[in-house]
């Protein structure tokens, strides 16, 4: 499982996150949902110990991030997909990344596979990467150890029409597999494919949570859900109300 609870940071004067709390239970899919400068991927990075919460606390399985045993056999991230060194080829990034947590070379391909990579691409240099292959080549990375919980931060950026089919079909199977699957996008239309839970934030602040069907019941899409809360048109009715009473609402 991964769990907020009453996550703030502040930068200087700027709140980035202000009491952020929501969970994300094994065997499903999360969607974490909003604009770009939203606070999701500042989110992200407090979850895996890059950055230090001003308050509050975030846990994978349990523990901070940083008191993990053999994090990468916990936890699959992927929260910049360029991050690579550019004159490596995609199967060298992910055989140095084996190495180091001591699996057989087998499992490159394995992985390779599994995000659709031939092995020509493999055997391309970084540097030559599609903005969609460097995203196929980071989720690879992110599965190597097998983990229980994936943090995903924008994945479907770059991909074409079939490739994002593609990553539907993933994220599903590792939920079916039992994993904790944490999406953070801001395409709206497309989490709304795949998650079984949604948490709406904008300005540091989470707007809105629970099932795509609580968040829809009244006809509306994500999409319109998300612009209502956001712009302050129509938030006062049926929605707030109804996702106060079951305990939905931030």
């Amino acid at each position: 499982m991964i769990e907020f609870k009453h996550v703030s940071k502040v930068y200087k004067d700027v709140r980035a996150l202000d009491d952020v709390s929501f969970t994300v239970e094994p065997g499903g899919v999360t969607g974490f949902l909003g604009p770009n400068g939203a606070g999701k991927s500042t989110a992200l990075r407090v979850l895996v110990g890059l950055s230090r919460a001003t308050s509050g606390s975030a846990t994978v399985l349990g523990r901070p991030y940083g008191e993990l045993d053999r994090p990468a056999f916990q936890v699959g991230t992927l929260l910049d997909a360029g991050a690579q060194h550019p004159g490596r080829t995609g199967r060298e990034i992910l055989t140095l990344g084996a190495m180091t947590l001591g699996l057989p070379r087998s499992r490159v391909d394995e992985v390779l596979r599994l995000v659709g990579l031939t092995a020509a691409e493999g055997g391309r240099r970084f540097g030559g990467y599609s903005l969609g292959m460097r995203q196929r080549l980071g989720i690879a990375h992110a599965l190597l150890g097998e983990p229980r919980a994936v943090i995903l931060d924008e994945p479907a950026n770059g991909l074409d029409p079939q490739g994002i089919r593609w990553l539907r079909g993933l994220l599903r199977e590792l939920a079916a597999s039992g994993c904790a699957v944490l999406l953070s996008s801001h395409l709206l239309h497309e989490v709304e494919q795949v998650a079984d839970q949604v948490v709406l934030i904008a300005r540091g602040r989470v707007l809105a949570r629970g099932t795509v069907a609580e968040l829809r019941r009244d006809g509306r899409t994500l999409e319109q859900v998300f612009l209502d809360l956001t712009t302050g048109a129509d938030r006062s009715a049926g929605l707030d109300a109804a996702l106060s009473a079951d305990g939905s609402a931030a």
